[in-house]
């Protein structure tokens, strides 16, 4: 398995193309194209997947989330950095150095 560098705030998030997704029951579904495999995103992984629809810094989505759901920014960054590791080492997200 590759080891993955740790997500810091500035960096930048993306989806990858590729990738079908579905709201079953409040939750988001995803099937990637490319490996086959499918995903229960959850519904709060769902918002993450759509926040990153368009390019936004790790900071940006803590923030945007931390307000969404109330909770404090430093538990909102652990569970956030755990999911968008996951996504990336499924391959499904893109993450690029920020300044």
């Amino acid at each position: 398995m590759t080891a993955i560098t740790p997500i810091d705030a500035n960096d930048v998030v993306i989806q990858k193309d590729g990738n079908l997704v579905s709201d079953m029951g409040g939750e988001k579904v995803m099937m990637s194209i490319s490996s086959g495999k499918y995903y229960n995103l959850g519904s709060t992984g769902g918002r993450i997947w759509e926040l990153i629809a368009e390019e936004r810094t790790l900071n940006e989505l803590i923030e945007t989330l931390a307000t969404e759901y109330d909770i404090q920014a430093e538990q909102c960054r652990d569970q956030v950095v755990a999911f968008l590791e996951h996504l990336s080492r499924e391959g499904l997200i893109n993450i690029s150095r920020g300044v």
